[in-house]
């Protein structure tokens, strides 16, 4: 993201008022993130979350970003330096701006989990079952989450400690595909003889879900000498993809009722102690700056409904 003399806001041949994705390449996902916010905020509407319909209106509704060098070659680029956020749970603008706080979160403390554990390998592993209706979505993750704690229990669970994510997406049909993904850490010698193959996996998922088929599960490990970083994205992503947030309005409605107050990340073992934060609202949905980035003034932008962009207020007194 820079901003050069090319698509600089005070050029002469920009006539009409510039969107903050024509002058920042990287910010253009928050169009993106406030249109489809606008759908929710609609969607709860005369709902009985009508108080959220209110929050979600004016989340975001300014950006006020700082200016702050970015090379020596005078190239700009933009910081976000303060906005206000409704923080309801299934906002589009706050679920990715959530994810994006765990991410740095979780970035920061895994080369120190690497460093303090140099010899443990990394296994990715997503753990699913049939889906459900979005009515008994509640329950059925209710379920999976204790049969998780019956298979971390079990003698042969390899796991020493891990990061697990809850997603949910909606079916063609309309019911709830409950999945979880899992940042497994284990001991060097799980390669060796106490190697679990996948098919074994899916036994042991079966009998802790306590069913009569057999549910589908991908295993993967890191390869040696590669850091678990790579797979932070895919981790701790959002909890349900904004195209499923804006599908069907009904089930929008019972996605909230369903996840009301239920927790998206969980940690355990000894990665607790290290990533226990990961298991929070987080405080901070801006991103903290660096204390020595100077303060090379700011632009300011308003979310223009009609046309569906961040417009640069030309006059920010």
């Amino acid at each position: 993201m820079t901003i050069s003399e090319e698509n600089s806001p005070g050029t002469a041949h920009n006539t009409d008022t510039p969107n903050l994705s024509d002058i920042s390449e990287r910010d253009k996902p928050w169009d993106k993130h406030r249109g489809n916010a606008d759908t929710v905020e609609r969607y709860y509407r005369g709902s009985e979350f009508n108080d959220y319909s209110s929050r979600v209106r004016y989340c975001s509704e300014f950006l006020d970003f700082r200016l702050v060098p970015e090379d020596e070659n005078g190239l700009m680029k933009l910081k976000l330096n303060s906005a206000r956020f409704c923080r309801v749970r299934h906002c589009p603008v706050c679920q990715w701006r959530r994810s994006l706080m765990w991410k740095a979160k979780a970035y920061k403390v895994l080369p120190v989990i690497v460093r303090d554990y140099p010899k443990y390998r990394w296994l990715f592993l997503t753990l699913t079952l049939r889906n459900c209706q979005i009515t008994e979505l509640r329950e059925t993750l209710t379920w999976m989450h204790e049969s998780f704690k019956r298979l971390s229990k079990l003698k042969v669970f390899p796991a020493v400690g891990w990061i697990k994510s809850t997603e949910v997406t909606r079916g063609k049909d309309g019911s709830a595909h409950p999945h979880f993904h899992c940042l497994l850490m284990v001991q060097p010698s799980y390669f060796g003889k106490n190697y679990i193959k996948q098919a074994e996996w899916v036994a042991l998922w079966k009998k802790c879900l306590r069913i009569d088929y057999n549910p589908i599960l991908d295993v993967q490990a890191v390869k040696k000498g590669v850091q678990p970083m790579s797979l932070i994205p895919e981790l701790l992503k959002y909890c349900t993809k904004e195209s499923d947030l804006v599908a069907d309005r009904k089930w929008f409605l019972e996605l909230t009722r369903q996840m009301h107050k239920m927790r998206a990340v969980s940690t355990g073992g000894v990665l607790k102690q290290y990533l226990h934060e990961l298991e929070k609202e987080p405080e901070d949905l801006i991103g903290e700056g660096e204390e020595e980035e100077p303060d090379m003034g700011h632009l300011y932008f308003g979310w223009k409904r009609k046309v569906k962009k961040y417009k640069l207020k030309k006059d920010t007194t």
